[in-house]
């Protein structure tokens, strides 16, 4: 109950905050504390996370990190029978930066793609898998504050790629050095 109350209250605040600061996000850095904050799950669960070179994008550091948090913690809890591989990853498309966090989790049925954003939306129940059902919504959320979008990429059995866009707010090369 503690947990459900948490996510109402984080989703409710991102639906009545002003807008989005205009500040600078590092996501390599992000990343890392999203990261650190899951290390026990990661420890548990043998999971070995990568990622490619990420930009710095126009958005507040808490807000991706909440999505992050959320999308890699799903590809920890929603594994498959091998340990967890997980993939970040960010490509320049237009005025855009697309983010991917690819799994070799248990995947997800296509026709439930474009639902699990919605609000306690779940797949299975919270005696298979714990949560509030509000992780993806939360990240549904963020995502367009700040102009974006998120979609998920997956078959049931195989894995699954999540994406979500985010304005370009910096520069790519920046955030190599």
């Amino acid at each position: 109950m503690e947990q459900l109350i948490s996510d109402l209250l984080a989703y409710t605040q991102l639906t009545a905050a002003p807008e989005p600061f205009a500040g600078m996000a590092d996501a390599a850095e992000v990343l890392q504390t999203a990261i650190s904050s899951l290390k026990v799950a990661i420890e548990q669960n043998q999971a070995v996370i990568t990622n490619g070179a990420l930009p710095r994008v126009r958005m507040q550091a808490v807000h991706l990190q909440q999505v992050f948090q959320n999308l890699l913690g799903n590809a920890i809890k929603y594994r498959g029978k091998e340990a967890p591989k997980i993939e970040v990853d960010a490509r320049r498309e237009g005025d855009d930066w697309i983010f991917t966090i690819k799994d070799n989790g248990i995947g997800i049925d296509e026709r439930y793609a474009s639902t699990i954003f919605g609000i306690f939306k779940r797949l299975h129940s919270a005696t298979q898998y714990s949560g509030t059902g509000m992780g993806l919504a939360i990240c549904n959320r963020i995502v367009q504050r700040y102009g974006g979008r998120i979609w998920v990429e997956s078959r049931l059995g195989s894995g699954s790629t999540f994406a979500f866009t985010i304005r370009d707010g910096g520069s790519y090369e920046a955030a190599q050095q």
